[in-house]
């Protein structure tokens, strides 16, 4: 009896020690905040020990989430020693509800499954910040940095800017300016927790400054940046001349056509040379040319409306309705239009112009 209950023994130590061996794998947290904000991107850094060499590859999932969104799910582990990996994943939280993923890492050699770990969720405190703040832009950085800014007339009451911004670890997707009609994303990109934003805006040709907040996730506080509304004597369309329609010298050249014309047909009646009426009829057509309205027609529901007829002009603004428009020039595939309603001008591609 005495033997069998020592072979039980050993039998369950040997066992126990076995279980402990075949576990290859283990997760935990390295990096992860304790308080987040609305539509804040933040970072949660995982770190794997893996006690064998016999494998080639880690896979995550995410699960039993609310309220948040995965923003790399597909990043890469990487290797910081001989049995140390580590994923760095950003996360960004959409409403005061919200429950992080539990995190299922496996661990495969040639498609075969070696072992499965699995983080719990841990609880973040959760702020919904700027409510009251008529300047905040919805921004949550560790920095912003303004780097260049233009201001030009857009209409006789209203200027165009356009910006240039540079921010680390932040959410400049959802960059908007209060108590602003015209405004939207020209340029957005990204690279290693920095973004640059492009932004336009539409403002009062009076307005001489603009300052939104962002709140600094390094200082916990809010930051001003001012934006000098410096307006330059250029028109937006065509850098010179905003309105071809009224210009000078186009003023000149439809009364000129119409005086030739007439001076044509006075000649003709004295003369009555057969020269002079193909002359006078020339001269008449060209007057017809010269004077006859533009023609219209719409600028189709979310066109871009670009500031010149290239392809890599800044973008002013999306149409979000359907807008009437007067057509003034066609160059390059483009059209320069006049609106009707709000009186806007800029360039539009040729399949963005529909009839009325």
């Amino acid at each position: 009896m005495k033997k069998i209950f020592l072979f039980i023994l050993l039998f369950n130590i040997l066992f126990s020690v076995n279980l402990f061996a075949a576990k290859n794998l283990y997760l935990s947290y390295k990096k992860i905040p304790s308080n987040v904000y609305k539509n804040q991107k933040f970072e949660v850094v995982i770190k794997a020990l893996i006690t064998t060499d016999n494998f080639d590859k880690l896979s995550t999932t995410f699960t039993n989430s609310s309220n948040i969104t995965v923003l790399n799910s597909n990043s890469e582990w990487e290797k910081i020693s001989n049995d140390t990996y580590e994923n760095s994943y950003y996360f960004k939280v959409k409403a005061g509800n919200f429950k992080l993923p539990d995190i299922e890492v496996k661990l495969w050699s040639n498609d075969s499954l070696i072992d499965v770990s699995e983080l719990s969720a841990t609880p973040i405190r959760y702020s919904d910040i700027g409510k009251g703040d008529e300047r905040f832009s919805n921004i949550i950085a560790d920095n912003i940095l303004l780097k260049a800014y233009k201001t030009k007339q857009y209409n006789n009451k209203e200027a165009l800017t356009i910006i240039d911004i540079d921010a680390l670890n932040s959410n400049l997707e959802d960059f908007k300016l209060k108590n602003i009609e015209e405004q939207g994303i020209s340029n957005l990109k990204e690279w290693e927790g920095t973004q640059n934003l492009v932004y336009y805006f539409v403002t009062p040709i009076y307005q001489k400054n603009l300052i939104f907040t962002y709140y600094n996730s390094m200082t916990k506080s809010f930051k001003d940046v001012k934006i000098p509304l410096i307006l330059q004597n250029e028109l937006v369309s065509t850098q010179t001349d905003l309105n071809p329609n009224d210009s000078t010298f186009e003023r000149y050249k439809k009364v000129a056509a119409i005086v030739i014309f007439v001076f044509l047909f006075i000649l003709l009646i004295w003369k009555r040379n057969k020269w002079f009426l193909i002359l006078t009829l020339i001269s008449f057509i060209i007057a017809i040319l010269y004077n006859l309205p533009n023609s219209k027609g719409v600028v189709k529901k979310d066109s871009f409306v670009y500031i010149l007829p290239t392809k890599n002009s800044t973008i002013f603004f999306k149409v979000e309705n359907e807008q009437k428009v007067e057509v003034l020039q066609r160059k390059n595939g483009f059209i320069k239009v006049l609106g009707l309603d709000n009186d806007f001008i800029g360039w539009i591609k040729d399949e963005s112009f529909g009839e009325n």
